[in-house]
Order: C-alpha cells, then structure tokens, then sequence
C-alpha cells in the first residue's frame, strides 16, 4: 500500500470519509487522494516526495503560488506580534480601505473568515435592509454551506427550492427560489410572480463550482436591471472570482455595479479570511449600528490580513494580470489543439487566472450543459495527467486556476501531457 493509500486509510477513522472537505476524497475521480507536505511556487509534493505542477491553487487563493516569499514573510512578521487578540488592529484598516479603493461599489466592507460566513452575512444583511424573505441564486452556483443555499432546483423554474442536504429544513429551504444559470428570461418571470417579495438575488458573476460558465451579458444586465426596478439586492458572489479575473474583479471586467459582494481565496493569500462589503446605506445596517447580528472571534485575524495585504498589494503591479490570462488561455488553447489532432470531444476557455475544461465540443453555458458532459472521459484525463504529474481538480464540475508562478515551460509540460493523453484514446 503506497504512503498515500495508508493516510487516506488512517484518516477515514477519524475524520468523516477521511477529509475535512467533501471533493478532496477523490469521490468522484476513484482513487486515494494524494496528501501533501509542501510546496513552492506552482509546484507542491505529496508524502512520498512526488511532484506535482498544481492546477488548484487551494480552489483559487494561492493566486502567487505556493509559499510566496513576501507572503510568508508578512505573516512570520505578524505571527511574531500576536496569533489573535479578539480586537482592532490598524492593518485591518489597511485592508479596508484598499478593498474600498480597489472595488469601487464598496463603500464599507467588513471581515469574516470563510466564503461561507461572507455570502451568509450578506445575505441576511439584504433580508435585513428590505424587510423581505425571498432569495434568488442560480443552479449551480455554490454559495458555501449555510442551510439557506444548500437547495436544489424544484420540480419547475419557478418553483421553490428543496434541501439538497440532510438537516436543512424544508421551511427554510421555502424562503429560496432556484433558478437556470444565463437565463434572464427565468429572472423576468420570477420578479413577475414575487414583485414585492425577493430580498436579494445572489448569483457568481462568473460560475466556477459548476465547473468554470462564462455569464451572457444579457444575463448580468438582467440581473441588474430587474433587482435595481424591483427593490431588490443584487449580491455578487466574488470569493472565486474576486482578484482572480482581474484587478476589478468580475463586476469590474463586465461593468456591472451590485448592491453587495462577498469576497474570499485570494484576498487572503492562502489564509482563513473573507469579506462581505457594499454600499454605505446598507452596510450601516449591520451590527453594531444597525439591527442585523454579525460576529466573528477571528474575524480580521491579524495572520490573514497581513496575508490578505501582501496578496493585494503584489497583484497590483503592471502587467501582473495580462500575464496572468496569457498563461490560462495559453493552457486552454494547447489542450484544445491536442484534442482537435486526435479527434477527441473536448473544448475549453478561460478568464483571467480561472478556466474551465470539458469533455464537451463547445464550452457549456448552463448547468443542465454541464451535466451533459462526459464526466467519465474527465475522470480518465484526471487520472493520466496526475500519473504525469499535473494536478487538476479532482471532479469535472470544479474550475481550474493557474498562478503568476507558472512558467510558460511548465504550460508547455502540462499540454504535452495532455496531447500524449488524446493521442492514446
């Protein structure tokens, strides 16, 4: 039994089907999951000491790649001072501010720990301020776990959600309408049959956990339009996306202003840290100047935030994300040709530092299109480029990412790879 093999076997008597996050189990893909011990730049090691070029990046914070130097240095330098002190700090006003000046439909933003806590404050903020229950989110959009988003499609679009998880109750499962990804027309008609009743609407301005869908900007105006006319919220969902597309973010790059957005991954550079910010006249509905309840131990823990700031302040440097792109469309179009060479169903595209690859001939644009994919033929290309030493996610509903540390020698390695996998079906 590989080193890997006997931990996976070890931790499955300890931690619930021996991870601390469901996809990490290779559930989906077969196999042991590999357990790494470190990493540098765009490369980290397993326990038995192979390498591997990562196409995960931590699902997205590792923006830098592994152990970047200035990174670990800021929080060496603030590990020094204190882990925790349950109290304001000064660097947390940095952060603030430069998520304020970089986002500009934040005008306060407050700090949380996870992506979860961020979408669920938000949301409850929104339900808040307009004294209203009903949410809208998007099939197949993930919104972390709290029990409100946990909810699968109806029975019809404009039905109301069902819990898609043990222990979240059906009454408040009620209180959210799911709805088709990129279709305004669905969202047309919900505004039609509730117009007095939907608090927020909450959507990825670019899906990622449903593999990577590009919004149609009829779709993203929609949204607008309709929560602007109705009195609603429009949340944008940026803990993937944010910092991660481009320097403004998703809203930044399609020109759409929400209401609120939810940040994480990246503003942490690897650390437990989150954000959930927007406009004055909401934000000042939080506690403690308002009447919606949000708190938080390590909220802005000084660790995080000193990883957050080094992150941001190295994202901002010239050029940092055309590069960036280059090298995610670089990847996308080498897999690309390798696959048309050999005849082989797959397509694949980009955005900023994310991207998506499908089993599919042309990208899909829906979760309904996704689940139409050949998750089978993922899982075989999966298995072939980790044997290569290439490390995608391990399921054919996760977006990729590349890092400013991948070289275009290691995208050059990754489509090789990928051609010698075509080439043998």
């Amino acid at each position: 039994m590989s080193l890997n093999a006997a931990l996976f076997a070890k931790a499955q008597r300890f931690i619930p089907g021996g991870v601390n996050s469901p996809v990490r189990a290779f559930r989906s893909v077969g196999g042991a999951p590999r357990f790494f011990a470190k990493g540098s730049g765009a490369r980290f090691q397993d326990v038995e000491g192979r390498e591997y070029l990562d196409y995960v990046g931590s699902w997205g914070p590792l923006i830098l790649g592994h152990a970047h130097p200035e990174v670990v240095a800021a929080v060496q330098e603030a590990a020094e001072r204190g882990l925790s002190f349950g109290a304001p700090t000064e660097a947390e006003i940095e952060l603030a501010e430069l998520l304020c000046r970089l986002v500009p439909s934040m005008e306060m933003v407050r700090l949380v720990s996870s992506g979860t806590e961020a979408t669920m404050s938000a949301i409850r903020l929104a339900r808040g301020y307009s004294g209203r229950d009903l949410l809208v989110k998007f099939e197949g959009c993930y919104h972390g776990h709290s029990d409100s988003l946990l909810v699968k499609a109806g029975s019809g679009l404009l039905t109301f959600g069902n819990p898609s998880s043990g222990g979240v109750p059906a009454d408040i499962a009620r209180h959210t309408l799911v709805l088709p990804y990129n279709d305004p027309e669905a969202l047309t008609d919900a505004f039609a049959r509730h117009p007095d009743a939907i608090a927020a609407v909450i959507l990825e301005p670019v899906a990622g956990n449903m593999n990577l869908i590009m919004p149609r900007p009829e779709f993203l105006d929609a949204c607008r339009e309709l929560t602007a006319r109705h009195g609603a919220t429009l949340i944008f969902d940026e803990v993937m996306t944010g910092f991660r597309v481009g320097l403004g973010s998703a809203q930044g790059l399609y020109g759409i202003t929400p209401d609120l957005s939810t940040f994480g991954k990246v503003i942490g550079g690897g650390m437990p840290l989150a954000a959930f910010g927007g406009k004055r006249e909401i934000m000042e509905k939080i506690s403690p100047l308002g009447p919606v309840y949000q708190a938080g131990t390590l909220s802005g823990n000084p660790l995080a935030v000193a990883a957050g700031l080094a992150t941001l302040r190295l994202v901002e440097a010239d050029g940092f994300y055309e590069t960036l792109s280059a090298r995610a469309r670089r990847l996308c179009e080498g897999l690309c040709q390798a696959a048309e060479k050999h005849d082989a169903p797959f397509s694949a595209q980009s955005v900023g530092g994310m991207f998506g690859l499908y089993f599919a001939p042309t990208p899909p644009a829906s979760f309904a299109e996704v689940m139409a994919s050949d998750a089978a033929a993922f899982n075989r290309f999966f298995h072939a480029m980790l044997d290569a030493g290439h490390y995608f996610a391990p399921s054919a509903f996760e977006a990729g990412f590349v890092c400013s540390a991948h070289s275009e020698e290691d995208i050059n390695a990754t489509v090789e790879a990928g051609e010698q996998f075509f080439a043998a079906l």
